[in-house]
């Protein structure tokens, strides 16, 4: 089933004819299939992403619930086979408008549960991005997006290791990538620009340093190899795909990354 996001919420509510005579909605007008699509369009929606404020909440579910007294009245009336009770609201005040103000508020990406908040990292678009990055990645195991889960773990680690070297000393990176390329753990010299490098040269001058530990670059290394699958060619001449094992070891280096370089 398609993830649903507050977005598709306000678009359904837009879309929804509203005739209306001196600021007074008639939701008779409205078609109750509509309606009734509206309730369960906003029921699929992740708690995780209703980041509406209190007011906005309460006002959300009230009007849940007047949509669903209006469509029993309604279906009650038509079994009796009496005319539907009239529902009138001023049109800042409607059901429909307090939905769209609440799901107005809220993103269509987040964080899962669960996921690090990396405090750490000052830069609060980067921080956000790599939780949004992180929460993905949580989601996508949990669907079994093997390969959107390998990928995005190999990039979320790429981006740690860059963040964690550059808030090193520039003296520090060029000792590391001397002593590197001497011991032949690098085979040409990265280049001057550290976001011009590969997860290769990030994880080894990260090993080196002390970043991150032997163990995590190990893993890190393998990290690098299952990302690289989304190649075909390579996929086929290794004989491999990604699958469930290859996200859950991307993941479990991304995890010990970001153990790693917590202060």
């Amino acid at each position: 089933m398609p993830r649903v996001v507050p977005s598709q919420v306000v678009r359904l509510v837009d879309s929804i004819p509203l005739p209306s005579l001196n600021g007074i909605v008639n939701m008779n007008k409205v078609d109750p299939a509509l309606l009734s699509g509206l309730l369960d369009l906003v029921d699929q929606v992740p708690n995780e992403l209703l980041t509406m404020d209190n007011d906005s909440y309460t006002h959300f579910i009230y009007a849940k619930a007047q949509i669903k007294e209006m469509l029993a009245t309604w279906t009650s009336n038509r079994n009796a086979g009496q005319h539907p009770l009239s529902f009138q609201f001023s049109l800042s005040q409607s059901p429909l408008a307090w939905i769209r103000i609440a799901f107005a508020m809220c993103p269509d990406e987040s964080t899962a549960p669960g996921t690090s908040e990396l405090n750490f990292i000052a830069d609060a678009d980067l921080r956000m991005n790599l939780r949004n990055d992180v929460g993905g990645i949580k989601r996508a195991l949990a669907n079994g997006e093997w390969k959107a889960a390998t990928v995005l773990a190999g990039s979320a680690i790429e981006a740690l290791l860059l963040w964690s070297l550059q808030q090193r000393p520039a003296a520090d990176i060029t000792t590391a990538i001397a002593a590197l390329t001497t011991s032949g753990e690098l085979t040409r010299q990265p280049n001057a620009n550290l976001e011009r490098w590969d997860l290769h040269e990030f994880t080894e001058v990260a090993a080196n340093l002390g970043i991150i530990k032997t163990d995590t670059a190990t893993e890190t290394r393998l990290a690098r190899e299952f990302r690289n699958l989304i190649h075909p060619g390579r996929a086929q001449r290794l004989g491999q795909k990604c699958d469930r094992g290859t996200a859950l070891s991307s993941v479990a280096a991304l995890d010990h990354v970001v153990r790693d370089i917590t202060p």
